[in-house]
């Protein structure tokens, strides 16, 4: 029998090279991106098959996904949208090339990458396509405005792409992860460096008690925060089921955040999450 394919973006660490190593042990051919060149040298060295993919860049990604095709002979199984970036600072403060950025990373690519995946899976009559979100992709919090806006607008273009999806072989589902150990935070901050002028803002003083601390003096843990197996457990979900669920919220702040949005006050959980 022919080993289920499956490609999975933003691999060079956490969720996705969690995903992408667990899935070649269960004996899925897995195609893992990564956007550096480096990464993906790694990443062959160990064994897995992994390609050169840069979101913001159309021709990267349709050479790699090209490549794809033509390793499996036309078809693919599966599609793991998990690459993403963050931009922190105040809404205030980000500039539009940086709001671009993001949303071309976080939002535009993932759609043209899952563009090309319908094709194929239209064609081959079935497949999945899993959008990893987050709990930042239903609820709000300070420093976050741009990764958040990318998250919602992703949500809404999953949500309304599992409903014209009904009438196809093609299983629509979103992971929304809460805190997981990762390097995202360290990987944030240069962009923050790039586009941040932090010193000139209005609430320099903010910064200098808040995000920089979370973003340069952070040690260990952060509360509840899990390691990416607790992704993979629900990816793996996502791609056996015979009907995934629409969603598969994982760690206890995301299940407490879809509580409180749908029990409290507006008012009430604005000042729960001021604290976040």
């Amino acid at each position: 029998m022919t080993a289920r394919s499956i490609l999975i973006t933003g691999c060079s660490s956490g969720i996705g090279l969690h995903a992408a190593r667990h899935l070649h042990g269960q004996g899925w051919r897995v195609f893992a991106t990564c956007r550096k060149p480096e990464d993906v040298a790694r990443l062959r060295e160990e064994g897995l098959e992994s390609l050169h993919l840069d979101y913001t860049d159309s021709a990267s990604l349709n050479a790699a996904f090209d490549d794809v095709l033509t390793a499996t002979g036309g078809t693919l199984d599966a599609l793991f949208n998990n690459g993403a970036i963050a931009l922190p600072g105040a809404s205030e403060d980000i500039p539009r090339e940086g709001l671009s950025l993001i949303f071309e990373t976080n939002l535009f690519g993932p759609h043209e990458l899952t563009r090309r995946a319908i094709a194929v899976m239209r064609k081959q009559g079935h497949g999945r396509i899993i959008n990893c979100s987050s709990v930042l992709g239903f609820v709000a919090a300070p420093w976050r405005s741009s990764y958040i806006a990318s998250k919602f607008a992703l949500e809404g273009l999953t949500d309304t792409l599992r409903i014209e999806m009904r009438d196809t072989p093609i299983h629509v589902v979103m992971l929304e992860p809460g805190p997981i150990q990762s390097d995202f935070r360290k990987n944030s901050a240069r962009y923050f460096e790039q586009f941040v002028d932090w010193q000139a803002s209005a609430r320099a003083e903010q910064y200098r008690t808040s995000l920089l601390t979370r973003l340069y003096d952070a040690k260990g843990r952060d509360r509840f925060e899990l390691t990416p197996e607790a992704t993979t457990a629900a990816l793996v979900e996502a791609l056996n089921a015979p009907r995934p669920r629409a969603r598969y919220r994982i760690t206890t702040p995301t299940k407490a955040m879809e509580v409180a949005r749908r029990l409290l006050p507006t008012r009430v959980l604005d000042w729960i999450l001021a604290k976040a």
